[in-house]
């Protein structure tokens, strides 16, 4: 289906879009107003957007149903100060809770059941139950309109960082698997990013690889081959060539079992397709390589 925008409800422009365009990460926000009250409350309009300065936005939308301003985006503008704090699995019910909207003046850190512990640099509380908190100084507002739905973006500028021992390493990296990010998708979805479903795409950033457009067309047109693998054999940085030393067993049994009218070639593909989702890509092109079938056009 196409949708036209203008044909479009605001909400439903919201239900589309907060269900394609995830998932994505939720900032804690505290923030105090000019009296000091303190107010905490999540957003999953964020992200980072420059690193030198480093520079976050997140963006307390004004509400649709009524057009009204968050008790967020009025603190920030008596006291352009705010903490993110990093949202993970073990605390996204407090979260949710905190994102209540409660009467002006209340403290969410008491009613999400939060510990505050004292910024280092700026007037915000920072959570004590968060792995990760990001002390920032408010450089702008930037409203993007006037009207229920309109996003008003906070560009916050990083100043000090807090992340718990628990997942620092002894080199001073963070271990990612430890972290458990929570991140939001469309209407009541969640997403947890755990060990079981992180996974590495390494990037050609030092040589150019020889794209789509280099592979043997028989290859490209592969009923094995996905185009996630088909990206995989394309980002070498030169074409491979036969290398007469290399030997496979399970690859010998296929060229003594199988004949070019019994599907050799989708059998060749299908075990370099393991071979690919097992991050031997190398081997995997040994593997095409093997019959003159597997790579004639």
């Amino acid at each position: 289906m196409t949708f036209n925008i203008s044909d479009l409800s605001t909400a439903e422009v919201q239900y589309y879009l907060q269900h394609l365009i995830a998932p994505r990460p939720i900032a804690l926000a505290s923030t105090v107003d000019e009296e000091g009250n303190v107010n905490l409350s999540p957003f999953s309009f964020f992200n980072l957007f420059s690193n030198n300065p480093p520079i976050v936005i997140f963006s307390p939308a004004r509400r649709m149903r009524n057009n009204t301003t968050k008790h967020t985006l009025d603190n920030i503008r008596q006291v352009p100060e705010v903490v993110i704090n990093i949202v993970t699995y073990d605390m996204v019910q407090q979260v949710s809770l905190a994102s209540c909207e409660y009467s002006k003046g209340t403290d969410e850190f008491i009613k999400a059941g939060f510990t505050k512990v004292a910024s280092t640099y700026v007037a915000p509380p920072r959570v004590s139950e968060a792995k990760a908190s990001l002390e920032c100084k408010v450089n702008e507002v930037k409203s993007l309109g006037t009207n229920g739905g309109a996003g008003q973006l906070v560009i916050a500028e990083v100043i000090c960082v807090h992340i718990d021992d628990t997942i620092i390493t002894t080199d001073r990296k963070i271990d990612q698997q430890k972290i458990e990010h929570v991140a939001r998708l469309g209407g009541d979805w969640y997403a947890r990013i755990s060990s079981a479903n992180l996974f590495k795409v390494l990037k050609p950033n030092t040589q150019t690889g020889i794209g789509f457009d280099a592979l043997p067309e028989s290859i490209k047109t592969s009923a094995a081959l996905t185009g996630n693998h088909l990206a995989q054999l394309a980002s070498v940085s030169q074409m491979p060539v036969r290398n007469s030393e290399f030997k496979d067993e399970r690859l010998d049994a296929i060229l003594h079992y199988f004949k070019p009218q019994n599907n050799l070639q989708y059998r060749i593909h299908s075990y370099a397709k393991e071979l690919i989702d097992d991050g031997r890509v190398d081997d995997a092109w040994q593997v095409l390589l093997s019959t003159s079938t597997s790579v004639s056009a």
